[in-house]
């Protein structure tokens, strides 16, 4: 994949985080779909790590002003 530009990772920033996290999407909240929105978060995921973004931060990158300080 080649690397996005920064309007189109800003969107994918974006809907990154109003994705569920995969641990909290199982059969009985999502049905038979479950295993297909599960690898739809990890390509969201991939696309983000190949283009250096850690997914873990990507809320406090979009919304600075409502993310806790980190306490390390």
């Amino acid at each position: 994949m080649s690397e996005l530009n920064e309007k189109t990772l800003h969107a994918l920033k974006v809907a990154f985080t109003f994705m569920p996290k995969a641990i909290e999407v199982t059969r009985y909240e999502y049905g038979e779909d479950y295993q297909r929105i599960i690898d739809e978060i990890e390509l969201v995921r991939e696309a983000l790590l190949l283009n250096d973004i850690d997914p873990e931060e990507v809320d406090g990158d979009i919304h600075p002003d409502q993310t806790p300080n980190s306490c390390y």
